[in-house]
């Protein structure tokens, strides 16, 4: 099953229930105006949805055409956005750049951050931001969005709590990241409003590509039109979705329509850092990560953050080659402030 989120002039939109090849798609409004309400009450909810999904795949009839440049990202707005960062071989590149031993706990304990999560951006919208100095930065990932998760759930209880997964586009501000944690406490200026792709499916969708925590796909990354990153998201990532939820319900309960993202997909290369795709690797899912490569080999970075006018798009396609989630496409824009 696959649900969107369409913009109809509210601040969670409408919910729709879209065909698998996202031609078509209906509105349920006698199940829920939106996704939040369906998630809050999935038990009843889900086998309602399904049932209507039948119906739009097998009468070509029934529905709209789907537009996804008209979709909101599936939660529009959601009561938690905690990201980690499972890929360990991005954070160990991030440390290595600069010089620094990665802690050995790294390998065992999940990092993990709370993002704002009550303004997400539409996939198609762009990326406003007010100054290039930021380091605009685009971070492709793995997201899920969870039911309620008791405090203290452990990794098979978290995943048996999984019930939508999306991809994400996780915008990072790299010039402002040194400044903040060196205050230690954390992100908050370096982590603007993320944004999902339109289309967020149910785990039975994606077939054998999906083991439970980890989804056995690559990730298409595009910058300025031009392949950047193609890594498979099941490869190299440490901590596994049921692992990454346990963490963050650790301490507190997590209620539904949480999302917990992946971190930034990487790939390594053998025992070293990968490649990017023009020299026969996987490429990367981000600008900091090729910078942190350069640095590695030639002492400093050459690639610059992104520009007003550069755009990214992030997507993940299935074995026949059809667009799973839809994609985030996105262009940096100057922002200006309103009465400046």
């Amino acid at each position: 099953m696959k649900l969107a989120t369409l913009k109809d002039g509210s601040r969670d939109g409408k919910l729709v229930i879209v065909t698998r090849d996202l031609s078509r798609c209906v509105a349920v409004p006698e199940i829920s105006d939106h996704l939040q309400g369906a998630l809050d009450n999935w038990t009843e909810a889900a086998p309602k949805l399904r049932k209507i999904a039948e119906k739009l795949e097998s009468d070509g009839s029934l529905g709209e055409k789907f537009d996804e440049r008209t979709a909101h990202s599936p939660l529009p707005r959601a009561y938690q956005w905690a990201d980690g960062s499972a890929y360990v071989n991005h954070v160990e590149l991030v440390r290595k750049a600069r010089g620094a031993e990665m802690p050995p706990s790294f390998w065992t304990d999940p990092l993990m951050y709370q993002g704002g999560s009550d303004s997400f951006l539409a996939p198609h919208d762009p990326i406003r931001m007010a100054d290039e100095a930021y380091g605009i930065d685009m971070e492709g990932e793995i997201a899920v969005i969870v039911d309620d998760v008791p405090m203290g759930a452990t990794a098979d209880q978290a995943r048996a709590a999984i019930r939508l997964i999306m991809i994400a586009n996780d915008v990072s501000l790299r010039g402002l990241i040194p400044a903040e944690l060196g205050k230690g406490f954390g992100f908050f200026h370096a982590k603007p409003s993320s944004a999902f792709a339109p289309v967020a499916v149910t785990p039975d969708e994606l077939g054998e590509a999906w083991d439970g925590g980890r989804l056995h796909l690559p990730l298409l990354v595009d910058y300025n039109g031009k392949p950047f990153g193609k890594a498979n998201a099941g490869i190299d990532m440490t901590f596994d979705f049921g692992e990454l939820i346990a963490h963050a319900a650790k301490t507190r309960p997590l209620c539904a329509g949480s999302i917990i993202g992946s971190g930034t997909v990487s790939n390594k290369l053998g025992d070293g850092p990968g490649k990017s795709i023009a020299e026969g690797g996987a490429g990367y899912s981000c600008i900091a990560e090729i910078r942190m490569i350069e640095m590695i080999n030639g002492g400093k970075p050459v690639t610059p953050f992104m520009k007003f006018g550069d755009t990214v798009r992030i997507e993940m396609k299935d074995a026949t080659g059809a667009s799973i989630f839809g994609a985030i496409d996105q262009t940096v824009e100057k922002y200006t402030a309103p009465g400046a």
